[in-house]
């Protein structure tokens, strides 16, 4: 009898201890690295700033739920109180659907502990570049729909990147906006027409979400190469087509910006 209860308790133990860290271990890490970003200002790189401090309010209060659970004994978060005598049965013949359940677990655990240790080991860096390369040609509804940038009443110095593209996607009087002086930081990507476009990714809540913005500017496709960050100073102009596009009067390389993203 012995003899079976001391691999029934290994096999107890090595569960709890699975169990806990699925729970517990996860959470902790995930709340650690949640606060460690937020603290150094390069959360703004996956959540948008409004949603900074919810995200690092709810990081305290799982480890405070943590540290709460860590006083338990271990093995407590399994025990339902459902104890009928027939545990030892059931540890020792494992039915299929119990098995099942273990490699559900198991890989499930190898995974979520993947991408904690990913997000440990390698260092924040934003998607800019990446996402919207991929995201090319995208018609997006976040410049679509109806022009409803009113001269007079938008104060056109202010506007970004997102809002001048918006405005190039939907304006009906184009004219209205031709000398226009702008200042604008992005950074280049290739046009299907080996133009160049002035590009800046939009989120609304966090990279999951974001939206390429870009502006055609006149710039030597070659001068500069895809990716590079780049400060545009000059006009807005109208072509005879109604179309929009960016003169530049100074174009300068610059390193990419503490935050990379619009709002």
């Amino acid at each position: 009898m012995s003899d079976h209860a001391h691999p029934t308790q290994a096999r107890s133990r090595a569960r709890a201890l699975g169990t806990r860290w699925l729970g517990i271990g996860l959470a902790t890490v995930i709340s650690v690295v949640t606060l460690g970003l937020g603290l150094t200002g390069r959360l703004n790189l996956y959540i948008s700033p409004e949603s900074v401090w919810f995200a690092c309010a709810a990081a305290v209060v799982t480890l405070a739920g943590a540290i709460w659970s860590c006083t338990l004994p271990l093995g407590e978060e399994g025990d339902h109180g459902h104890d009928h005598g027939h545990g030892t049965d059931a540890d020792a013949e494992p039915s299929p659907r119990r098995s099942l359940a273990l490699v559900g677990t198991v890989t499930g655990g190898v995974v979520a502990s993947g991408v904690v240790i990913a997000a440990l080991v390698l260092p924040p860096a934003s998607l800019s570049v990446e996402l919207a390369m991929s995201r090319v040609g995208a018609q997006t509804a976040l410049f679509a729909g109806a022009d409803d940038v009113t001269l007079g009443v938008a104060d056109t110095a202010t506007f970004g990147v997102g809002d001048w593209a918006s405005v190039f996607a939907t304006a009906t009087n184009t004219a209205a906006y031709d000398g226009k002086t702008v200042t604008l930081t992005g950074f280049v990507t290739p046009t299907d027409a080996d133009g160049v476009n002035l590009t800046r990714l939009v989120i609304t809540h966090c990279v999951i979400d974001a939206q390429p913005a870009t502006l055609p500017v006149t710039i030597d496709a070659g001068e500069f190469d895809t990716g590079q960050w780049v400060e545009v100073e000059g006009t807005v102009k109208a072509d005879a087509d109604g179309s929009l596009h960016v003169e530049p009067t100074t174009v300068t390389a610059i390193d990419e910006p503490q935050d990379p993203y619009e709002y």
